[in-house]
């Protein structure tokens, strides 16, 4: 891989301001974002996230292959966050393994990105219905994750049905906001979207790096938890994503022959997010530590998979 790629990555400054937050905590500085703008930020990048995926969604060809693309996605964001709930809560409280897991199960776009950048570095065609795949892969994780801290947390203690359980996840303010942008991206038409776009693109980048600076202030406020409990933390930062990404670079063979479109697959499936689901769980799910899901996200699994992960993935497509 070319280092260039990665220390371009690496020198991010949406990244680089998440350690700025850390840094002022441990330097014991004033620094901190209002509470409100804090809120108003996660439900902003949200809402520009799930409208930009929409309007991604609207502008791909429909055939066969892209219709199991999609549903492939959707699946992944349901198992996942599923199967690695129960081995979070080997050593997290419910809240913690909820967030976790919705993490591992939603995806990143920076990852994503980054690896689209390496297969046009490569010279790898892939199809553009993958980042509708990436963008319908947020929100089915957030409502599993929600879900299943609801129904651990409250739903046993207070005998809540699965039923309510299931109204509560869907319609949580956070869980709405990327679903309901969703669908009124792929509604709007490219006019009607370029009236908004410098709203929903032009700022995003800028709202990233305040959001992350106050997730990296937030996290260095309890970065002893992270330390407490880093080996299993670190162990499952980098063995899961391996896991969900060489499975999946088998398995998406049975419905695409496109070494690219099963490379983005791969890495879809092994990276975790550390925008969108945190901004969720930053409102639905307060309890949580983003000291423990957001370094975890941020700090271990992206650079693993930029790094070692994908030429991992990638060989294992092609060879296979």
């Amino acid at each position: 891989m070319d280092f260039h790629l990665l220390l371009d990555n690496l020198s991010n400054p949406a990244l680089l301001f998440f350690f700025l937050g850390i840094l002022a905590v441990q330097l014991k500085s004033d620094l901190e974002i209002p509470p409100n703008s804090s809120k108003f930020i996660s439900l902003y990048l949200m809402f520009s996230i799930g409208f930009k995926g929409g309007l991604e969604l609207s502008h791909s060809a429909f055939d066969i292959e892209i219709f199991w693309s999609l549903l492939f996605g959707i699946v992944l964001a349901l198992i996942v966050p599923g199967y690695t709930y129960f081995i979070l809560r080997r050593k997290f409280n419910v809240a913690n393994s909820g967030a976790i897991a919705a993490a591992y199960g939603s995806v990143s776009a920076v990852t994503f990105v980054t690896a689209v950048s390496f297969l046009e570095m490569e010279q790898i065609v892939f199809g553009g219905h993958m980042v509708a795949v990436m963008a319908l892969m947020e929100a089915p994780s957030i409502i599993i994750g929600v879900l299943l801290i609801a129904y651990f947390q409250k739903g046993k203690e207070q005998g809540v049905s699965i039923k309510k359980v299931l109204h509560h996840s869907l319609t949580n303010g956070s869980v709405l906001l990327i679903m309901g942008s969703l669908v009124i991206g792929f509604l709007a038409s490219d006019q009607q979207a370029r009236g908004i776009e410098p709203f929903t693109t032009d700022i995003f980048k800028g709202f990233l790096a305040v959001f992350l600076l106050d997730m990296g202030i937030t996290s260095g406020k309890k970065l002893a938890d992270f330390i407490k409990k880093g080996w299993f933390a670190l162990f499952f930062a980098i063995v899961i994503p391996v896991i969900n990404g060489v499975s999946v670079a088998f398995i998406s063979n049975l419905f695409s022959d496109s070494v690219g479109n099963r490379f983005l697959f791969a890495i879809l499936a092994a990276s975790a997010s550390y925008i969108a689901v945190p901004a969720a769980m930053r409102i639905a799910a307060p309890k949580a530590n983003p000291s423990l899901y957001l370094p975890m996200a941020l700090a271990i699994t992206f650079p693993f998979n930029i790094t070692l992960g994908m030429p991992l993935y990638l060989y294992i497509v092609q060879a296979f």
